[in-house]
C-alpha cells in the first residue's frame, strides 16, 4: 500500500518528534557532565551567595522519585537526574570574610568527600534550583560567628536581583565533624559525628569537645539522620547532655526547622555549682546560689524579631531548698526581658546567705569563686556583679512556704518581687510573716552605673510588727505567759559594692520597742545573740525577768550607729545604754550603765563596757567605780549607822517616774532615710 505524501510526512514528524526525546536520553546518558562543573557550581554559588565547587568527579544517573500514590503526578512518574559529587566545598560569604575576628574567618565553610543529590528539572524552568535530598558523606563543617555578630550559617543572595533560587529540602549526614567558633561567646567547640543503624529516632551520635568562656565543654548526644528544612516538615529529633565548666544541660526533644531555628519543644535538665554560672550561656542574669539542679518543659518560638522561651512546670533543688514554677525569656529591644514566678515549699535560711555573700569561703569556692571573706570580718565582702545587671530587665516573683533554719525560727509566707530595669533592682515588696507578726519592707538596688562604676546605690525601707515573743521562743517554759511584743522600724540609704562596704557607708536611722516580755540569757541564746547573754550574765545572772519595756533608737551617719535613746526598763533595774557601734570597722563602743529598782544589794551601778569587735566583742564591768563604791561603803560604816553603809549599794527605784512610757512615743515615731549625701541629724 502506497501511503500518501501527507502521510508519509505526518509519520516523519512523529517519528522525529518521538527520536529527540529518545537521542536526548542517550546524549545525557553519556555526557560527560564533568563539563558542566563550571555552570553548575556558578549558578549555585549565586543561588546561595557565597562560593561553591564541585573539584572532585561529577556523574550522573537516573531515578524515579519516592512519592506516595495519592499525592503522585505525572511529572513525579519521569525519572530525575540524580548526580553524584565528590570533594564539594562550600566558602563564606564576602560580608563574614571581611569582618574582623580572632581567630580570623576560615575561607570555607564546609567540605565534603561526597554528596548525591536528585533534582527537579522542571524546577530549572523557573530559574530554580530545587533538590529534595542532600545526603553527605564524611562531611567537615566549620560555623563561625565574628565579634560584630557576622555568621557563616545564614544564607542570603550575594545579589539580591538574581534570579536563581536554592530549595533545599532535607540532608542526610552519615560520620563527619562539625567545629563551632564564636567570638561573641568566646566557644571553640568541636563535634565528632557517627552514623546510628537500626534507630528509630535517631541517626546520628556526637560527642563534643572544646571550651565555652574558657570553661572545658565535653558531652554527647543524638539526633536524626535526616533533617529537614522546610517548615511544615517533622521537628528533628536531639538529645544531648553536656558539661561545661561544672554546668550540666541534659535536652531530649524537637526542633522544628533547624535552619531558622522556628521552634523548640523539649525536656530540659540544667544543673550547676550557682544559678549565676548560667550567665556566660544563657546571658540570662541569675542570682548567686548553692548548688542547684531543675528538671522542666523548655519550648521557643524564634524568628527574625527575637526568640519566646517559655522553662514550665520545673521542679529542683537550691542547696537544701525545693524550688518550681514558670520562666519566660523574651528576646526584645532595648533588652531582653525575664518573667515569671517560683516558688519553694521549704526554704533553708542558709541558702538565701550566697545572694549576699554572706556564705563561708568553702561554699564560695565551691560556687567557682575565691575565697574572699577576711578571717576577722563577720559582714559579707564578696562584691555584687552589677557590670551584668543593665544587659536584661526582668519581673520575677517569689514565694516560699516555710522557711527553717539551724535554730528554729517561726518564719513563713515570704514573698517578694523582683524588678529590674536599665539596671535598678527592686525588691517591693520583700515581706515575710514572723512570730505571730509581720515584717516588710523594700528595698532598691541602683546598679546602673550612673552613681558610680561597679558600685550600688542602696535604699531600704523596712517594718517589724507585732511579733509575739512566746512564739518567737515557743521552747522556753518561762515566756509561755508572756505577752511582749516586738516592733521596730528602719531606714537606711547608702553606696557601696558589697554588703560590708554599704553598711560602712550607709545613713539613715533605726528604732526598735519590747514591751511586756521577758528576758534571760537562756532566751538571748536561743536568738544567736551571744553577746547580750554575757551582758545579762554580768548585770543579774542566769534567771527570768521581766520586762517591762525596752526602746533603741540609732541614728546612723556614715556607718557609725549612736544611740539616741537605749534603755531596757525591768522590774528589777533600769539599764541606760550610751555609745556607738561602728559598722565600718566593726568594732563595739557601749556603756551600759544599771540603776536598779527599790532595795536591791544585787546592783552596784557599775557601768558595764561592750567593746572589741562583731567576732571577738569584750565585755568588762569598771572595777574602778566598784572600788569608789566600797570605799565610800567603809567610809560611811566607821561614822554612821549600819543603814548609812549600804546607801552607796542600795538605790531606790524610780517607781512611777520611768521613762518607758516616754519612749513608748518616740519608739513610735516613724523613722526617715536622709537625702543621698546627708547623715541622720543626732536628737
Amino acid at each position: 500500500m502506497t501511503l500518501s505524501r501527507k502521510t508519509r510526512i505526518a509519520l516523519g514528524a512523529g517519528a522525529a518528534l518521538l527520536a529527540i526525546p529518545a537521542v536526548a536520553l542517550i546524549v545525557l546518558l553519556n555526557y560527560d557532565w564533568n563539563r558542566a562543573r563550571p555552570w553548575l557550581n556558578a549558578k549555585t554559588s549565586e543561588a546561595i551567595g557565597r562560593p561553591f565547587a564541585i573539584r572532585g568527579d561529577l556523574s550522573l544517573t537516573w531515578e524515579k522519585q519516592i512519592v506516595p500514590e495519592a499525592q503522585r503526578g505525572w511529572r513525579d512518574r519521569l525519572p530525575w537526574p540524580h548526580l553524584v559529587a565528590r570533594d564539594v566545598h562550600v566558602g563564606n560569604p564576602d560580608s563574614v570574610l571581611a569582618a574582623k575576628a580572632e581567630p580570623p574567618v576560615a575561607p570555607e565553610m564546609a567540605s565534603v568527600d561526597e554528596f548525591s543529590f536528585s533534582l527537579n528539572p522542571f524546577a530549572l524552568l523557573g530559574k530554580e534550583i530545587s533538590i529534595p535530598v542532600l545526603r553527605f558523606e564524611s562531611p567537615s563543617v566549620l560555623l563561625q560567628r565574628t565579634a560584630d555578630g557576622a555568621n557563616n550559617w545564614t544564607f542570603e543572595k550575594k545579589d539580591k536581583r538574581s534570579p536563581w533560587t536554592l530549595d533545599l529540602q532535607r540532608v542526610v549526614f552519615t560520620q563527619g565533624t562539625v567545629q563551632y567558633i564564636d567570638a561573641v561567646s568566646r566557644a571553640d567547640i568541636t563535634a565528632e559525628l557517627e552514623t546510628i543503624n537500626a534507630d528509630p529516632t535517631y541517626g546520628v551520635s556526637w560527642k563534643l569537645k572544646g571550651d565555652w568562656h574558657g570553661a572545658p565543654v565535653t558531652g554527647g548526644g543524638k539526633a536524626g539522620a535526616v533533617l529537614s528544612l522546610r517548615q511544615q516538615t517533622t521537628p528533628f529529633p536531639i538529645a544531648a547532655d553536656v558539661n561545661v565548666g561544672g554546668t550540666r544541660i541534659a535536652v531530649e526533644g524537637t526542633l522544628t526547622k533547624p535552619t531558622a531555628l522556628a521552634a523548640l519543644d523539649m525536656k530540659l535538665k540544667v544543673s550547676a555549682p550557682s544559678m549565676a554560672r548560667l550567665y556566660g550561656l544563657t546571658g540570662i542574669v541569675l542570682p548567686e546560689t548553692p548548688p542547684f539542679s531543675t528538671e522542666g518543659h523548655l519550648t521557643a518560638t524564634l524568628g527574625k524579631d527575637g526568640g519566646h522561651y517559655v522553662y514550665d512546670r520545673f521542679t529542683g533543688k537550691v542547696g537544701s531548698s525545693d524550688i518550681g514554677g514558670k520562666l519566660e525569656y523574651k528576646q526584645q529591644q532595648p533588652r531582653n526581658h525575664l518573667g515569671g514566678a517560683m516558688r519553694s515549699r521549704l526554704l533553708q535560711f542558709a541558702d538565701l546567705a550566697p545572694l549576699v555573700g554572706a556564705d563561708s569561703n568553702a561554699s564560695k569556692r565551691a560556687r567557682g569563686l575565691p575565697a574572699v571573706q577576711p578571717g576577722d570580718k563577720l559582714l559579707p565582702v564578696e562584691t555584687f556583679k552589677t557590670e551584668r545587671w543593665t544587659s536584661i530587665d526582668a519581673d520575677v516573683s517569689y514565694k516560699a512556704d516555710r522557711i527553717v533554719r539551724e535554730k528554729q525560727l517561726p518564719i513563713a509566707n515570704l514573698y517578694t518581687e523582683f524588678h529590674l530595669k536599665n539596671g535598678v533592682l527592686a525588691l517591693t515588696p520583700l515581706n515575710f510573716d514572723w512570730a505571730g507578726g509581720k515584717l516588710a519592707s523594700n528595698v532598691k538596688l541602683d546598679g546602673s552605673g550612673n552613681v558610680s562604676k561597679n558600685a550600688i546605690r542602696a535604699e531600704l525601707k523596712a517594718s517589724a510588727r507585732h511579733l509575739k515573743l512566746k512564739e518567737l521562743f515557743p521552747s522556753l517554759d518561762g515566756l509561755k505567759a508572756s505577752v511582749g511584743e516586738i516592733n521596730a522600724d528602719t531606714s537606711l540609704s547608702a553606696t557601696g559594692n558589697s554588703v560590708a562596704t554599704l553598711l560602712a557607708a550607709s545613713n539613715g536611722e533605726l528604732k526598735a520597742l519590747i514591751n511586756q516580755g521577758s528576758i534571760s540569757k537562756l532566751l538571748l541564746e536561743q536568738m544567736g545573740l551571744n553577746l547580750g547573754s554575757v551582758v545579762l550574765t554580768k548585770l543579774i545572772g542566769d534567771k527570768q525577768v521581766k520586762l517591762n519595756c525596752m526602746a533603741a533608737d540609732f541614728a546612723v551617719d556614715k556607718g557609725l550607729a549612736r544611740t539616741r535613746q537605749f534603755v531596757v526598763d525591768t522590774d528589777d533595774a533600769t539599764i541606760h545604754v550610751d555609745g556607738a557601734v561602728n559598722l565600718a570597722s566593726e568594732r563595739l563602743d557601749l556603756t551600759l550603765k544599771p540603776d536598779s529598782k527599790g532595795l536591791r544589794i544585787i546592783s552596784l551601778r557599775a557601768p558595764i563596757y561592750v567593746k572589741g569587735t562583731f567576732k571577738d566583742p569584750d565585755i568588762s564591768v569598771d572595777k574602778g567605780v566598784l572600788a569608789l563604791k566600797a570605799g565610800g561603803a567603809v567610809a560611811l560604816a566607821v561614822v554612821a549607822a549600819p543603814a548609812a553603809a549600804l546607801l552607796p549599794l542600795i538605790n531606790t527605784g524610780p517607781g512611777e517616774n520611768s521613762e518607758c512610757a516616754a519612749l513608748l512615743r518616740q519608739a513610735r515615731v516613724k523613722p526617715v532615710a536622709p537625702p543621698p549625701g546627708q547623715a541622720a541629724k543626732r536628737k
